[in-house]
């Protein structure tokens, strides 16, 4: 053990700038890497297992939305491992397991497999490969936390961008089974070596404050460097505290909305543009459109958030959120669904990176493995939610006019709750 800690220390010793930044490289390459276990990737496989075994798609569907419903209930106990383990074991953990589900996928015969895979990607892609890294960076930093975040978002960006071609490309180059393949090999001779070498639980344990100062020196100590700006909680608060705060409360309400709201939206989004005669091609260039909005305003809004109160911040993107309806239900062109798109990129750039910060900021860091664990289980429980209000109302009514009217409901309660939420107060 004491091997691999002076190994550690050299590799940091070596780096010319603040490790962080490593951590901050490899959490983007962790989120990007996430990829297989998201729906922006599964998706693409869907129609191959149509194809190959005459499944309908409301069955694939079902599956889908049941295998991810029981991950998000998974997340809490994968929280606490993170505080238990620390990120360095539960990321090498995560990389393998996420390969090994990427294998098991290459295999499917039947629906029962089907659903194992699903839930095994979902637990693994969609839940650890994120939490992970969400919880490791608030360590490495504090007062630059907000910048650090948006370059870590960086990955998930690229990740929804070139997943879903590039499975095209592997689809029809190696079939599903290779696909799935890839994404096993890439992640275990890949992705796993390099967390082993380079992820570090934490500053302290290496001399080093967040955001680059090292302990040893006084005057660093004098100047009080670490101490925290306005709006990042000096106390860190357990689990069992923190649930006992409507703060809490309000912050898991405002992380739901958008899972829910938006995977409603985006996985129905060809359907709801097709009656607004927008075609097939259209609907998929204003989903590529949101990501290229949302890339750039990303690294603006990390920049905002180092200097304005985020709960302010937060609401402002649920307005925008709800003007992104409004745009759905009142417009019947291919010019409305790009300002719908323009919308939608706006919330997102600003809206992800203020979803990555609130757990950090307002109930700190030591415990943060298990308070991420239950609002990554509001993500994924509200995601899995948010598709199935669309599709009956659509049997139901013969349209999403009634759905949408009911959703804009949602962000516009999240306007008030994160504009009225500072954070908990202190007893």
């Amino acid at each position: 053990m004491g091997l691999v800690d002076k190994k550690s220390d050299r590799v940091i010793e070596r780096t010319p700038f603040y490790y962080g930044w490593v951590i901050v490289f490899m959490g983007a390459l962790g989120v990007f890497l996430s990829g297989p276990g998201q729906t922006y990737s599964v998706s693409i496989f869907i129609d191959a297992y149509i194809e190959e075994f005459g499944w309908s798609r409301s069955l694939i569907s079902s599956l889908y939305s049941g295998a991810t419903l029981l991950s998000g209930f998974l997340m809490i106990l994968m929280g606490k491992l993170i505080d238990v383990r620390g990120q360095r074991s539960m990321s090498i953990f995560a990389g393998a397991m996420l390969g090994i589900a990427c294998l098991f996928n290459s295999f499917i015969l039947g629906p029962l497999m089907l659903f194992i895979g699903f839930f095994l990607i979902r637990v693994f892609g969609q839940g650890l490969m994120e939490m992970v890294p969400n919880t490791l960076i608030p360590r490495w930093f504090v007062k630059k936390r907000g910048k650090a975040i948006a370059f870590m978002e960086v990955g998930g960006f690229l990740s929804s961008a070139a997943l879903p071609p590039l499975n095209v490309w592997l689809i029809a180059s190696l079939g599903w089974s290779g696909a799935w393949q890839v994404w096993a090999g890439v992640l275990i001779l890949f992705y796993v070596p390099l967390v082993f070498f380079f992820i570090k639980n934490s500053p302290e344990n290496y001399g080093l404050q967040p955001d680059g100062y090292v302990l040893e020196q006084p005057k660093v100590q004098k100047k009080k460097v670490t101490e925290p700006k306005v709006g990042i909680s000096e106390k860190s608060w357990t689990l069992n505290e923190a649930i006992k705060t409507l703060s809490f409360w309000g912050v898991l309400f405002c992380i739901a909305v958008p899972a829910m709201v938006n995977t409603g939206m985006t996985f129905h989004i060809v359907s709801i543009l097709g009656e607004q005669g927008v075609t097939r091609a259209e609907a998929s260039f204003v989903l590529s459109m949101m990501a290229l909005v949302a890339f750039p305003l990303s690294f603006l809004a990390g920049v905002i958030l180092d200097r304005m109160s985020l709960h302010k911040v937060f609401a402002i993107t649920f307005v925008v959120e709800a003007a992104a309806i409004v745009v759905l239900l009142v417009g019947d062109s291919y010019t409305a669904a790009l300002i719908f798109g323009l919308l939608r990129g706006v919330a997102a750039g600003f809206g992800t990176i203020c979803l990555a910060l609130i757990i950090p900021n307002f109930f700190g860091t030591a415990h943060l493995g298990s308070l991420k664990g239950v609002g990554v289980t509001s993500t994924v429980v509200a995601s899995a939610l948010g598709p199935l209000p669309f599709g009956v109302a659509y049997d139901w009514f013969g349209g999403y006019t009634e759905i949408l009217l009911v959703m804009l409901v949602f962000p516009l309660l999240a306007t008030v709750v994160a504009w009225m939420n500072k954070g908990p107060k202190l007893s």
